[in-house]
């Protein structure tokens, strides 16, 4: 059976050196984590523009893409991570595995979360989302209270998200020095 097809836990266990994540999820790891770059670019650039711009339309629309795309990229990470399983993490204590597992655990949350309270902040409204050019059903309707509430839960995770991986990421190469983060290294 080849390594790709091998079950993750026992391709772990059966080679303890490998410390690093499967090329495909290293990957998606970087894809998933550019495009929000753009996103979170784009996003603050349209919040800075007056309402009425035929260009503020077409950046909406663009941002409203590009989320939809990590969306469809996220459920393929998680297929992959499903099927390649994840290296071995370094020793640490039992409080420091529990930790890992919840900040990952609100990691997938905030993936997931964040382009759906998109996709449903847009659907109470009265444009719609289009995925590039594709109209995609509306779910709601124009109401403003329910809008501002998908759009907040939205903004909420994106904090939650840079704030996690960035502090755990730091916390790993300055204060640990454990190496964790040459698993994802490409």
């Amino acid at each position: 059976m080849s390594a790709a097809r091998t079950p993750a836990a026992t391709r772990n266990a059966a080679n303890p050196a490998n410390d690093r994540f499967a090329r495909p999820l290293v990957s998606l790891h970087w894809i998933i984590a550019i495009i929000p770059i753009a996103m979170l670019c784009t996003g603050f650039y349209m919040g800075s523009l007056p309402r009425g711009l035929p260009f503020k339309s077409t950046l909406v629309n663009f941002h409203k893409s590009l989320g939809i795309t990590i969306f469809l990229l996220v459920l393929l990470h998680i297929w992959a991570r499903l099927a390649y399983g994840r290296p071995p993490l370094p020793p640490m204590q039992t409080w420091q595995r529990a930790a890992a597992s919840i900040t990952q655990a609100l990691l997938y949350v905030g993936m997931v979360g964040m382009p759906l309270s998109g996709y449903l902040g847009s659907s109470f409204n009265k444009f719609g989302t289009k995925f590039w050019v594709l109209p995609l059903p509306q779910w709601g309707w124009d109401d403003k209270g329910l809008r501002h509430t998908f759009f907040t839960i939205h903004e909420y995770l994106a904090w939650m998200m840079i704030a996690l991986h960035f502090l755990g990421a730091l916390k790993h190469q300055l204060i640990d020095r454990d190496g964790l983060l040459r698993r994802m290294w490409p």
